[in-house]
């Protein structure tokens, strides 16, 4: 009986542990993100890429700061773990809303992400 009791308790706290991942985490993280060639980003956000690979210089100061990926739309890491850079809007006379998002070492990225709505979706960069 002892022995039925703890496999019912183990099971039933796996299942509750998925069930709460499942729960916090939102949908798109659950599901494959779209992915986008970096050959197909706008020229602006492959001018980004090339200084993100060379460590800059960066033309805004917000450049390179930590994204603390608050949307949960990234795959969840480390805190320190992504960076975030602008890819410059033509026409616009602030930041706008475009987006690369890094992971990794700043010089060599594991992975980037690319966002035109301001962290609303996301598309993963293929080189």
């Amino acid at each position: 009986m002892r022995t039925w009791v703890a496999v019912a308790r183990f099971a039933l706290a796996v299942a509750m542990l998925g069930t709460s991942y499942a729960h916090a985490q939102p949908r798109a993280v659950q599901e494959v993100l779209p992915a986008i060639g970096a050959a197909d980003l706008p020229v602006e956000a492959r001018d980004t890429l090339q200084l993100i690979r060379t460590g800059g210089p960066f033309p805004y100061e917000r450049d390179g700061v930590r994204f603390g990926n608050r949307e949960r739309l990234l795959p969840g890491r480390a805190r320190d773990y992504y960076r975030e850079y602008t890819v410059r809007t033509p026409g616009a006379k602030h930041r706008g809303a475009r987006r690369i998002v890094c992971g990794g070492p700043p010089r060599a990225p594991e992975a980037c992400y690319y966002t035109d709505d301001h962290y609303r979706s996301f598309a993963r960069i293929r080189e």
